[in-house]
Parts: structure tokens; C-alpha cells; sequence
């Protein structure tokens, strides 16, 4: 029986209460060198939901994990039915305030970097440069044969011609841009094979159950070790995928600050968690800094 990663994380411990001050944010940022990791929850205002917030995926829906896309064509059709359809939602997701506020810090000198969880392109689309995507990018596909990669965009044609009139309607999409279907809907869905070698094609994400690259989980540990302080924005950090470089900075003694409603795994190391919304919360901050925070880009 294959065990199952964690989804959801239950407090064992008596959590500080949020704050709504703003001030230690502010204060991090106006001394520079603050490291950005961020999570579902500063996509939320841009329609794409969380996965454990109030209304999140995991309410409804089991994420895909490694073990079962690569052991059951069965399920590979299942995603990639599921995926397509979301795609067409999911790609048409705009930044928010939040991911404006990230950029406008950064183009002002108060990062020294941004990591993401999150797979949907959109610190980028917002003006970030040299994000760091911790779980990968929807954008890209990857051949499990032959490593080819190829970009979302190709691949989302040749299902378009593979399966003409596949139109169901979801009844939700999820963070990781698959949609809520179910088999009847799914049908007899045709996954298209590699065009290199007729491999199995994989989004270039990390699943549930499937390991961060060592090279990019160390790169992120070097990004910690050189960064003044951490800003944890949106993130449960339930999984240790995040959670690692919240207890590395607090470990070094470096002040770790989150912005999130909802607790999070990691408040036991914050010197703050601030439950405000992410888009009103960096908004505002950037206003106590003297700086646009959410100028389109």
C-alpha cells in the first residue's frame, strides 16, 4: 500500500493570534534584503483558489500525486483531461495587487530574491525577475522517456486536435490548474504521447509525493543563507517543501515574517504573522514605504 503525502496540517500547539500591524513588514522591507517565498494564497485574488484556505481545493478534490500519474494510464488520462480543460481558465489568470506589490519591491531594491510554491507563471507575468518556481511551471511539459521539454502551449493544440468538441463544464479549478471533472465526463479523452520519442509527457511540476530537485532546494537554502530576513506570503507551509526554509532562517536567526489569514505550520518561528488579505496587506505597506505598490506592470 503506498502511503500518501501530507495535505493538510492541524495545529498540536497553542498559535500565537494573527496581527493586523503592519509595521514589522514594513520595517523588514525599508532594511532590504528580504527573501520572498510565497504560496496559493497570494493567487487567490487573481480567481485561482488555495488549497487549504476557507474554500480551498482540498475540501473537493485530491491533487494528483507522482506514484499514481506515472504507475495508471488510467489516471494520466484522468489529469490530463482534467488539466486541458483548466488550462483554458488558468492561463487566462492575470496578477493581482499582491504579485504587483512583490515586483514594485523588488524593482526598488528591497528583495534579494522571490521563491514560489506556486505554478502559474504569474510573479513573472507581474514584472519579477529570477523567481524561483519551487514546484516548477504549468508552462512547460516534460518527457518522463527522453527529457524533452516543450512549452504548454503546443502541447494544449495537439490536444485541442486529438479530442475536437471536448467541452464539459467543471465544477471548479484548482491551484494546480486542474479542473474538477468527473469520469463520466472524462470519457475516452485521448492523451497525445512525446513527439521525440512517444514517451508519457508530464507537466514540469512537482506533484504531491514527488521530490523538489536537490540543485533547486539548494540554491533556495544558499538564497536563505544570504538574505537579511524572510516574508512568508500565503502560504500554509504545511509541506516541507517551504516549511525547510522557514526553520533554515529561523534557525540562523534570521526574522521570519508572514502574511497569511489563516494559521501556518511555520508561526512558531515568525515574529509576526499578519492576517490580512495579501493584496490589501503589500498594498498598504508599499504606501507606508512611500512607493507604488500595485502599478500594473
Amino acid at each position: 500500500m503506498r502511503m500518501r503525502p501530507t495535505l493538510s496540517w492541524t495545529p498540536t500547539e497553542d498559535l500565537p493570534q494573527g496581527s493586523t500591524d503592519l509595521e514589522p513588514v514594513a520595517d523588514a522591507l525599508s532594511t532590504g534584503g528580504v527573501l520572498v517565498l510565497s504560496g496559493a494564497g497570494i493567487s487567490t485574488e487573481s480567481g485561482i483558489p488555495d488549497y487549504r484556505g476557507v474554500g480551498g481545493s482540498l475540501n473537493r478534490h485530491t491533487p494528483m500525486t507522482y506514484q499514481d500519474f506515472t504507475a495508471d494510464a488510467q489516471a494520466r488520462r484522468r489529469y490530463w483531461a482534467r488539466s486541458h480543460l483548466g488550462w483554458r481558465t488558468f492561463g487566462r489568470a492575470r496578477p493581482n495587487s499582491g504579485h504587483r506589490a512583490v515586483a514594485t519591491f523588488a524593482r526598488h531594491g528591497l528583495l534579494s530574491g522571490v521563491i514560489t510554491q506556486n505554478v502559474d507563471g504569474l510573479h513573472q507575468a507581474a514584472g519579477s525577475e529570477g523567481v524561483v518556481e519551487l514546484h516548477g511551471s504549468l508552462d512547460r511539459v516534460v518527457c518522463l522517456s527522453c527529457g524533452a521539454f516543450s512549452h504548454r502551449r503546443e502541447l494544449a493544440r495537439r490536444l485541442e486536435g486529438a479530442n475536437a468538441g471536448f467541452a464539459p463544464v467543471a465544477a471548479g479549478i484548482n491551484p494546480d490548474g486542474d479542473a474538477d471533472l468527473t469520469d463520466e465526463q472524462v470519457g475516452d479523452f485521448r492523451v497525445v504521447p512525446c513527439t521525440v520519442c512517444g514517451g508519457v509527457l508530464k507537466p514540469d511540476v512537482v506533484f504531491f509525493g514527488e521530490a523538489v530537485p536537490p540543485r533547486r532546494v539548494e540554491h533556495c537554502r544558499t538564497l536563505v543563507r544570504e538574505a537579511a530576513s524572510l516574508l512568508v506570503l500565503g502560504s500554509s507551509l504545511t509541506v516541507m517543501s517551504g516549511l525547510r526554509f522557514v526553520r533554515q532562517a529561523a534557525q540562523a536567526g534570521k526574522p521570519v515574517l508572514i502574511v497569511n489569514l489563516d494559521p501556518t505550520r511555520g508561526d512558531r518561528h515568525a515574529v509576526t504573522r499578519v492576517a490580512l488579505p495579501l493584496g490589501t496587506a503589500l498594498t498598504a505597506v508599499a504606501g507606508q514605504l512611500g512607493i507604488p505598490g500595485s502599478a500594473p506592470a
